[in-house]
């Protein structure tokens, strides 16, 4: 008894082609693939610079001429602060392992001119009712000098921390009316019959 041998119909270069392709761009998946992960472990393990280069790569976040690093995560709409507003605002600021070192308990009023350099920069960006995420290296936040709890002592900003903040933008108005708008409360509250004022003088007196 004879065996026949089933000859393997030849495969039409087309095919190959499509093979050869399908091939090497699994290649360069799993190449790219493990260089992403690579970079990622760099980054969150390496210093500051590994950091912040590997997370201006990452889809949404914008660098400006800073260096402040941020991502929109809620949009607002209309005009945006000046130096000479006072804003109004909700925050956590967490340091790069997750950690929170302050967080605002209620809408927290302040001035642009009146925090960390890269702070007040995003404050600057974020409309009214938008949300955003800063990632600020040190040398616009607080340097290489280390922040402490002024009531325990402890230490809650080591030096050369790259600080990060969700901030929601809640409002803001000029300074200049929120001046005035104190000083006629002051005026109000000094006006005879207001309260905590002194009472009117008899009248004749």
């Amino acid at each position: 008894m004879s065996n026949t041998a089933v000859p393997i119909r030849p495969v039409k270069r087309g095919y190959v082609l499509w093979l050869v392709i399908g091939i090497a761009v699994a290649v360069l998946a799993s190449g790219l693939l493990a260089w992403k992960g690579t970079a990622q472990v760099v980054a969150q393990t390496g210093g500051n610079a590994e950091f912040l280069a590997y997370n201006a790569s990452q889809p949404g976040v914008v660098q400006t001429a800073s260096g402040l690093q941020y991502r929109v995560l809620e949009a607002g709409e209309g005009p945006t602060p000046t130096d000479t507003d006072l804003v109004l605002v909700n925050y956590v600021g967490k340091m790069r392992s997750g950690e929170t070192f302050d967080e605002s308990e209620q809408p927290t009023p302040m001035s642009p001119t009146g925090v960390v350099p890269g702070f007040g920069e995003g404050l600057k960006l974020m409309p009214k009712g938008a949300k955003y995420r800063f990632w600020i290296k040190p040398e616009l936040a607080y340097g290489a000098e280390a922040r402490t709890d002024p009531r325990t002592g402890a230490e809650v900003i080591p030096a050369d921390s790259l600080l990060i903040f969700d901030v929601e933008m809640i409002d803001f108005v000029p300074e200049a009316v929120v001046r005035q708008m104190q000083q006629q409360q002051m005026m109000m509250q000094g006006a005879p019959g207001a309260p905590g004022a002194p009472p009117a003088p008899p009248a004749g007196e």
